[in-house]
């Protein structure tokens, strides 16, 4: 089984550990036959500069786009490195993505939401103080607003909340009242021809299953779901390529015979074999 990981982040995301060339180091160890380096650019948080508590973005993805370009070269027949970016709210402020775009040439753009408007990251938030069915229902509309954005190659995390909601409840809760909600984010990314990302990290970061979890991975296939893509959201070596394996697998059970790489914001069919 041919495995990729291209949601990854480096030491150029403020809460990562390791280099881009260490990431890349260990995925070749690994075995691994793609890996791509998307650390993250919040693009509101670009107006703030190097006063935004993650960094100033202008600096660290031009940085990150950089050393990944070199590492391309240098691994070149050994695994292909890929140049990304995850652009997070990217609806927040026009502006600001239209900078984040121009930070670098890039193979992946994946898109997520980490917060709703004016709030904080839902890892800050405590949802034993919360209403997390009034937060869902904002998140999943930010999310099918977030869908519409034509500058993406994947949508990251679809239920990025539920790791917090859980953490702090001990409970995940049902979906079931978002359903047609979740739907037309499906029914949009199958429109424009966009991925939806499997995304593995809930499996060994306290959630017990992948974002999203095997019952919507079957539904957008159902739906007529074409593309999907495979990511560990890995913040250290350790992380690289974990559990991949497992998203694949859920990814085939869900009647998927392949996932997607990007290149150029091109897609690249891998057929599971």
């Amino acid at each position: 089984m041919k495995i990729c990981d291209i949601h990854t982040h480096s030491s150029n995301s403020f809460d990562a550990a390791n280099t881009v060339e260490e990431m890349c180091n260990s995925a070749c160890n690994k075995g691994l036959f793609a890996l791509a380096i998307t650390d993250h650019c919040e693009a509101p948080e670009i107006l703030l500069g190097s006063e935004s508590e993650y960094g100033d973005f202008s600096k660290l993805i031009p940085k990150s786009n950089y050393e990944t370009s070199i590492l391309q070269d240098r691994y070149k027949g050994k695994i292909k490195i890929l140049r990304g970016i995850e652009l997070g709210e990217p609806m927040h402020n026009d502006e600001c993505t239209k900078k984040a775009l121009c930070f670098g040439d890039f193979d992946i753009i994946i898109a997520s939401v980490h917060n709703l408007r004016n709030r904080p990251d839902f890892y800050y938030m405590d949802f034993k103080k919360e209403d997390a069915h009034i937060i869902l229902d904002m998140y999943f509309d930010e999310l099918l607003e977030t869908a519409s954005f034509d500058s993406f190659c994947t949508l990251a995390h679809l239920t990025y909340p539920l790791r917090y909601i859980k953490r702090d409840t001990g409970v995940i809760p049902s979906l079931s009242p978002y359903r047609d909600k979740i739907d037309l984010i499906y029914e949009k990314l199958i429109k424009k021809d966009k991925a939806l990302e499997i995304n593995v990290s809930g499996l060994f970061k306290g959630l017990g299953e992948t974002l999203p979890a095997f019952d919507e991975i079957k539904r957008y296939h159902d739906l007529g779901g074409k593309y999907i893509t495979l990511g560990s959201d890995a913040h250290n070596i350790n992380d690289v390529g974990r559990d991949i394996e497992k998203g694949i697998e859920l990814a085939f059970k869900a009647g998927f015979k392949s996932y997607y790489i990007y290149e150029n914001c091109c897609p690249y069919e891998i057929t599971i074999e």
